[in-house]
């Protein structure tokens, strides 16, 4: 039993590192008015398209147990642009029985190189606040 635990262990760990080492972008969901992770909320990545000036629909996820996202952007190709993610919380704030202020919240941002770049939220009903992570 504890050889199984101990590969479980080395399988989960591995994944989740080579997640990080895989792609470049992720995000979290702090609920700061539970002081816990932001299950199951929609986001939504666009990039912009230089040409017509609009943003183009990458990829949606939902967010884990953890309230996280980490596979937005695979490393494989150049990312560099203006990026938004669309955070969908009216749909976590009912699912509370919680009114909210913002029924999205869209966070716009550049990556200029290769680097990891994690932009989370903290999230109340009145209110959010963001950053770039590491």
């Amino acid at each position: 039993m504890k050889k199984i635990i101990t590969l479980l262990f080395l399988f989960v760990a591995s994944y989740t590192f080579s997640q990080e080492k895989e792609f470049q972008l992720s995000t979290h969901i702090l609920d700061i008015s539970t002081g816990k992770p932001a299950q199951n909320v929609e986001i939504h990545l666009e990039k912009l398209d230089e040409k017509t000036n609009k943003f183009i629909l990458l990829q949606g996820e939902k967010t884990d147990k953890n309230g996280r996202v980490g596979n937005f952007l695979r490393k494989n190709k150049p990312n560099a642009g203006l990026y938004k993610l669309t955070f969908l919380v009216n749909a976590y704030f009912e699912s509370q029985q919680k009114d909210t202020f913002y029924p999205f919240i869209e966070v716009v941002f550049r990556i200029k190189d290769e680097d990891h770049y994690h932009v989370p939220i903290t999230l109340s009903p009145y209110g959010y606040s963001t950053y770039r992570g590491n």
